[in-house]
């Protein structure tokens, strides 16, 4: 028994047995006696490695995610946490826990306007608690930001550790939690009614929805921002903390304190670019690859440098208008009919000017649509350095409707008509 409770591997091969018994509609109490019993304590990352080993074995990602909220409470119970590292103001995960208690008191606002509605006569308009309720609401939907920044930033750092667990059933998870909110959204929407039919809003949507906020909360706060902390390096939550300005903050915003340390080792974009022979800010890639990418691109480009002279166009499959090899080096004023010749030149007087930046037009073009777009691009430091034309057929995308969610290739060849 006691090198079940105290080696690591034993304890995750016991969990995972007892979550196996759990899923297979054992009983959650005694499911529950027989961990105590077992396994004396866990931590994060056993959690995390008992999930990803039932999944490397053929259980369903989807299985263990409706079976997550379950195990979860019951492993909590039993989980430690660790010593973890000293984080100050304004650290990523100070930022997350911050926005935890925000929404956490967000949802408290919902539940105190649910509670007041539960008092009322089934026959009570709602009156203000139905503002108040909403304007709550609208506070816990700042959630998607927090979710985003843990979804592309904390996950992708965590994948580099092998830590693939919380990707593909966090992530699940946090879509059901979107989706519960979205419906109560909906509900709130709908318009006036008496407090009975709120009654059952609250029943059947509110609650449901918080207690899928709540325990998120709880799986991050328990499990996720302990397992973090230990595997991740300071250089990557330095980069976490750089790029998370782009999705935004979720109802706080970060402290002060926290400076990203100067990496130590070569930066992660020349280490995925070691091999490479084109590096951009946001990655790199071959020629081979860049030659790939400009073939398929359903758009025409065509690039103009800061001397009017052509430097470049795609080669796609299907050309609206047709380029040749030849106009490269050439005067772009050259390159088309006298009498559109002064728009041209208007256009890269406005861009170099910089009293523009896009210009656009759209032409029916042999039986269709075409979307031409002209854009001016610059250095870092605002300088002119040419113009790129964006041509599009745009004549299917004008005849959509509705919407498709399912697969279905529009050809057999894959390719999309």
């Amino acid at each position: 028994m006691s090198e079940l409770i105290n080696n690591r591997e034993h304890r995750i091969q016991t969990m995972k047995e007892v979550i196996k018994h759990l899923h297979h509609g054992g009983s959650p109490e005694e499911v529950r006696g027989k961990l105590r019993t077992i396994v004396r304590e866990t931590d994060a990352s056993e959690i995390a490695a008992m999930e990803q080993q039932l999944m490397a074995e053929g259980m369903p990602v989807a299985e263990v995610q409706s079976m997550c909220d379950l195990h979860s409470s019951l492993l909590r119970e039993i989980l430690v946490q660790p010593a973890q590292p000293i984080i100050g103001p304004g650290h990523p995960v100070d930022t997350f826990r911050r926005e935890n208690e925000a929404l956490a008191q967000a949802a408290e606002k919902m539940r105190t306007v649910m509670r007041e509605i539960g008092a009322l006569p089934g026959d009570a308009p709602l009156g203000p608690l139905l503002g108040r309720w909403k304007q709550a609401y609208n506070e816990t939907m700042d959630v998607e930001k927090h979710y985003q920044r843990k979804e592309h930033l904390l996950f992708s750092c965590l994948e580099r550790h092998g830590i693939t667990g919380p990707s593909k059933v966090m992530w699940g998870k946090d879509d059901e939690v979107r989706g519960l909110l979205k419906t109560l959204g909906e509900a709130l929407s709908a318009g006036e009614a008496d407090a009975a039919q709120w009654k059952l809003v609250v029943e059947a949507v509110a609650e449901p929805a918080l207690l899928a906020l709540e325990e998120m909360i709880q799986k991050e706060e328990r499990i996720l921002f302990p397992m973090s902390l230990n595997a991740l390096t300071e250089d990557e939550w330095g980069e976490i903390w750089q790029q998370a300005p782009q999705y935004g903050y979720c109802l706080v915003e970060p402290q002060a304190g926290y400076k990203p340390p100067t990496p130590k080792s070569p930066d992660r974009l020349a280490k995925v670019a070691s091999n490479e022979s084109l590096i951009f800010p946001s990655g790199a890639l071959t020629p081979e690859q860049l030659r790939g990418i400009f073939s398929i691109l359903p758009v025409e480009l065509t690039f103009t440098d800061a001397d009017d002279r052509v430097r470049f166009f795609s080669e796609g499959l299907d050309r609206g208008f047709a380029r040749s090899k030849a106009i490269l080096g050439r005067k772009v004023q050259h390159c088309h009919p006298p009498k559109s010749v002064h728009t041209v030149e208007q256009i890269l007087d406005d861009f170099k000017g910089g009293r523009q930046n896009v210009a656009e037009f759209w032409i029916n073009f042999r039986g269709g649509m075409v979307h031409i777009r002209y854009f001016a691009i610059r250095g870092e430091t605002g300088e002119y350095l040419g113009t790129l034309e964006v041509t599009q057929d745009i004549t299917r995308i004008k005849a959509l409707d509705g919407e498709r969610r399912l697969l279905q290739y529009d050809s057999a060849e894959g390719k999309t008509a």
